[in-house]
């Protein structure tokens, strides 16, 4: 058996299975510093304060006087008091014609969302009224435009119409829909306040790719409703019980007026689309289109009365502003426990989004948000939002890529998006009511395109197989069962590769590359040669009690390897074994 060293230092000869002794010393005589002792309480704490507040948010507070650390503290939960102080009127005209912009989209956006949700048009408005307005005060994200989002809307309409028919109980539906927006704002207000949002980060990139890409398909197949002026479809999600609906349906006529409405508006906002995508100067294009195929198929349906001919219309949308629900809200009863339920799943898929896309903006403008405080804001706006007739609301992407496009410079884009949306409630919704069903399913269709993001799988294929498989487990998942499903599928199956990362960490072979000091991967870099008579292993994590069989394992099966390829070939024979540990940190007594 070949002489092991352990970390270029201590060497010891026999089986690599056995641990090595603790010494004081290494090889050029330099003590080694154990920790000093610490009880319990005081190691407890300092592992809480490590990984839960890497960042010391309470060091500003010290030896300040109380009325600083108050102010302090409001400025920790409302960022507009700090950056408000420096809002200039140039900052605002970047700001207000990015808000009008965002809301151009958003209005047309909101009414087809609810009705993916199954929920009143202007419950879908609503929510784009008051949410936003709680954003802009607590947020820490300059971009990101908030209101209903396509896979937060259908997510939240296939887990309610599970417990609630929406066609017969209307009335009980949308108590149901309050109480799991009211239960998703107290999860994310929870998770942000006890800093716990690592928790989101469990669902992996691939996985989310996967989902979404998922969801896009699904929410694509549900708005054939719409889109061919079909009356009666499943409530089911998954793909083949939408064929069949659909399939069964067609065999007795659709209405040919409907399909010509949604397929040229559809033609018109794909169009816009790849016009904004080709030149980014024309990014209003793409953002005003939605609103100009509401007004023109509204008009024409009113001139013409397509609606007496069998075209599916919006009808009354409520005018005035959001009511108070809080005596809406399941607090007793069967429907308390489900509203909590659905309300997790659904604030954590609406945290996971918003995060996502207040990050991906940040990185394009050189900036950072706060995650707990991102936390804490949707959660508010969530908790807020339940009581004034809203529904679980979210980051949306494609109004944040425009509202980012638009020139935005701070979280006043929100508010000016708001007060549009608000006169709209208060002034026009009477002008919806002869708004085609087929144009909404369009425009929602239009939307859901960009979630397919096959640029990133084919990368992701490329790059790491594993990963590639979890994005297509969270993709069928959704596709050929159920949106729920598919999210549960996503999280095991992330879950699953951190545990297998964990349980079988990388190994390596080096070799050394001609006339350098540097080894390498011998795999990577085939001019890496091995040095003869010594094996050079290098373990790339930390090694613990779950992965340090596996290790020795591995490191054995490379040893026998070698040895049968050496009596084959005649050569030397391994006489050193270096396990390569300089990265590695941590190492729990099994490890060591």
């Amino acid at each position: 058996m070949p002489r092991t060293i352990l970390d270029g230092g201590e060497d010891f000869n026999g089986d690599i299975s056995r641990t090595g002794s603790h010494h004081q010393t290494d090889d050029h005589g330099y003590k080694v510093r154990f920790p000093p002792a610490k009880g319990l309480f005081t190691e407890l704490a300092e592992g809480v304060k490590e990984n839960f507040f890497p960042d010391d948010p309470l060091r500003e507070y010290k030896d300040q006087p109380r009325s600083k650390k108050l102010w302090f503290g409001l400025v920790h939960l409302f960022p507009v008091l700090d950056w408000a102080r420096s809002y200039t009127f140039g900052m605002f005209k970047g700001d207000f014609i990015a808000g009008l912009t965002i809301a151009s989209l958003c209005i047309p956006q909101d009414i087809g969302y609810a009705q993916l949700a199954f929920l009143p048009a202007h419950v879908g408005l609503y929510s784009s009224f008051v949410p936003p307005l709680i954003y802009a005060a607590m947020g820490t994200s300059r971009d990101i435009a908030i209101g209903p989002a396509a896979v937060l809307s259908l997510l939240l309409g296939t887990l309610l119409q599970e417990e609630i028919n929406p066609v017969k109980n209307p009335h009980e539906y949308s108590r149901l829909a309050f109480t799991a927006t009211f239960f998703a704002g107290i999860t994310q207000a929870m998770l942000g306040f006890f800093r716990l949002g690592f928790i989101i980060e469990f669902l992996s990139h691939a996985a989310i790719v996967g989902f979404m890409a998922g969801a896009a398909i699904t929410i694509g197949l549900q708005q054939l409703k719409g889109f061919l002026g079909i009356a009666k479809f499943t409530k089911q999600s998954d793909i083949i019980s939408v064929m069949e609906s659909v399939w069964g349906n067609i065999q007795h006529g659709c209405n040919w007026q409907t399909i010509l409405i949604g397929a040229s508006f559809l033609a018109f906002l794909l169009t816009t689309k790849y016009i904004a995508k080709k030149n980014k100067k024309l990014f209003w294009v793409s953002a005003i289109a939605p609103l100009i195929s509401v007004i023109v198929s509204t008009f024409c349906v009113f001139i013409t009365r397509a609606d007496k001919q069998g075209v599916a219309i919006v009808k009354d949308i409520k005018q005035g502003i959001n009511l108070p629900s809080f005596h809406l809200i399941y607090w007793s009863g069967p429907y308390l426990a489900k509203g909590f339920r659905i309300g997790v799943v659904a604030g954590m898929v609406g945290l996971t989004e918003a995060i996502a896309i207040g990050r991906t903006f940040a990185a394009m403008k050189d900036y950072q948000i706060d995650g707990n405080k991102e936390m804490l804001a949707l959660g508010t706006m969530n908790i807020v939002g339940s009581m004034t007739s809203c529904y679980v609301g979210t980051g949306s992407m494609s109004r944040s890529a425009v509202n980012y496009m638009a020139g935005c410079k701070t979280a006043v884009s929100n508010v000016v998006m708001a007060i549009v949306v608000m006169l709209t409630l208060l002034l026009i919704t009477p002008l919806f009511k002869y708004t085609p069903n087929a144009i909404l399913a369009s425009i929602i269709i239009n939307a859901v395109v960009s979630l397919v993001d096959y640029e990133a799988a084919y990368l992701i294929w490329k790059v790491d197989k594993m990963d590639f498989m979890a994005l297509l487990g969270a993709f069928f998942g959704v596709v050929f069962a159920s949106v729920e499903y598919g999210l549960l599928i996503a999280v095991a199956i992330s879950l699953g590769k951190i545990l297998l990362q964990v349980t079988r960490p990388r190994t390596a072979l080096l070799g050394n590359l001609p006339r350098t000091t540097i080894y390498t991967n011998v795999e990577q870099y085939p001019e890496a040669s091995k040095v003869p008579g010594v094996m050079i292993v290098r373990v790339d994590s930390a090694i613990y009690f779950t992965n340090s069989n596996y290790v020795k394992e591995r490191i054995l099966r490379w040893l026998r390897d070698e040895e049968e390829q050496q009596q084959e070939q005649k050569l030397s024979k391994t006489e050193f074994l270096i396990v390569e540990l300089s990265r590695k940190e941590t190492m729990d007594l099994l490890g060591d």
